[in-house]
């Protein structure tokens, strides 16, 4: 259902299904289709209340239809992930379309939506089927292993799956192990067993110089 066209622009054949995407992002379609404004990016009231106590900004469109549709979003690389009943974390910036498969919600993140300054939950996809997400470039799979945990800057970070626990440092920073004297005011820590998505780019967040 889903497949890339390039890497910047996600085409969706549909036959009658629906899928969720980012407000806005269509790009182009052909048949027949039509548009649905949602209002919240999670399911049923509960998501869209936490995201409005939040400020979080995720505004998802429903598109249903016979045909291609075609969609993109600020020329970002486009990621496709298959999910087969497992959970996905994503940052709500990041998160482009989702089939009719999936569930949407949302998910307390703690410290690290706090030092971001998107809000205190993350946008969770869980069930059968396929999502594209985006990236300031081309983003990196990194495999996260009981022997091998890792550690992310905050800024680089757009989505994670798996078996994963995560924990936050502060106090030390990328920039300041290199003796710049600068940069992010936590790092995130994955350890178990999963995948964590990361972009070669850093978002401004509020944590900072220290």
């Amino acid at each position: 259902m889903f497949r890339l066209q390039g890497s910047k622009v996600l085409a969706v054949d549909m036959t009658g299904d629906a899928v969720k995407a980012k407000n806005g992002s269509m790009v182009a379609y052909d048949g027949q289709m039509s548009f649905k404004k949602l209002s919240g990016g999670g399911e049923g009231l509960r998501g869209m209340v936490t995201r409005r106590l939040t400020g979080e900004q995720m505004t998802l469109m429903e598109v249903t239809g016979q045909g291609t549709c075609w969609f993109a979003d600020r020329a970002s690389e486009i990621n496709l992930v298959n999910l087969q009943g497992d959970k996905l974390y994503v940052e709500s910036s990041n998160l482009l379309a989702t089939d009719s498969g999936l569930r949407t919600g949302t998910s307390f993140t703690g410290l690290r939506g706090a030092s971001q300054g998107n809000g205190l939950f993350t946008t969770t996809i869980e069930g059968h089927g396929q999502a594209a997400i985006m990236s300031d470039g081309p983003a990196v799979v990194l495999r996260v292993s009981h022997q091998y945990p890792l550690t992310v800057d905050p800024g680089a970070y757009i989505a994670h799956q798996g078996n994963l626990q995560q924990s936050f440092q502060s106090g030390v920073t990328f920039r300041t192990l290199l003796g710049e004297g600068g940069g992010e005011a936590f790092q995130m820590r994955f350890e178990g067993d999963g995948l964590v998505y990361v972009q070669p780019s850093e978002r401004n967040t509020i944590a900072g110089d220290v």
